[in-house]
C-alpha cells in the first residue's frame, strides 16, 4: 500500500429498512460500505451490495444473531485503524464517550440520526445521520469517507 494511496469509503446508519435511490448515487464509486447498523433487514445489504463490498453492525432495531450483521467493526484501512458500531451500547453516544471506548483513528456510529463530524487528537469520529426513512426535522444523509496519507477526511451527503 502506498502513501499516495486513495480510499473512498461509504459510511451509512439508520437504513431502517428504506434504501433511497439518492443512495446509490451518493455513494456511487467508493470501494466499500461500512453500515452503522439499524440495516432493517437482508434486502437492505444486497442492494447496498450492488454499489460495493459491504459490512455492517447490528442496531437496536436489528437482529444481533444477523449471520450478516457484527456487533462491530475493526479494520485498518489505508494505514489507519477504523471502529465501527451503532452506538447503541452506550446509551446515548457522544463523541466524548466514543473516544474514551474506542481507540481507533476513524470512529463510525450511527442510532442518534443526527449527522456530526468531530476530530479530537487526530481523531475522527464520524455520524452519518439517518439514511432511511426522515425522522424529526432532521435531513435524511449519508457520508464518504477519503483516506489519504495516513489522514482521513469526510463529506456528509444530503439525501434529496
Amino acid at each position: 500500500m502506498s502513501e499516495g494511496e486513495v480510499h473512498v469509503i461509504g459510511l451509512i446508519s439508520d437504513t431502517l429498512g428504506l434504501l433511497r435511490a439518492e443512495v446509490l448515487r451518493a455513494l456511487a464509486g467508493v470501494e466499500l460500505i461500512l453500515h452503522a447498523g439499524d440495516v432493517g433487514g437482508d434486502e437492505i445489504l444486497d442492494e447496498l451490495a450492488l454499489i460495493a463490498p459491504v459490512s455492517a453492525v447490528y442496531g437496536n432495531t436489528d437482529a444481533p444473531f444477523d449471520p450478516r450483521l457484527s456487533a462491530a467493526i475493526e479494520r485498518e484501512i489505508g494505514g489507519l485503524r477504523v471502529h465501527v458500531s451503532h452506538g447503541h451500547e452506550l446509551g446515548s453516544p457522544t463523541p466524548a464517550a466514543l473516544l474514551e471506548r474506542y481507540a481507533a483513528d476513524v470512529i463510525v456510529y450511527g442510532h442518534t440520526h443526527q449527522q456530526l463530524v468531530t476530530r479530537a487528537d487526530g481523531r475522527l469520529v464520524v455520524n452519518p445521520g439517518a439514511a432511511g426513512a426522515r425522522r424529526f426535522k432532521l435531513e435524511p444523509s449519508v457520508a464518504r469517507l477519503t483516506i489519504v496519507g495516513g489522514r482521513a477526511d469526510v463529506e456528509l451527503v444530503a439525501l434529496g
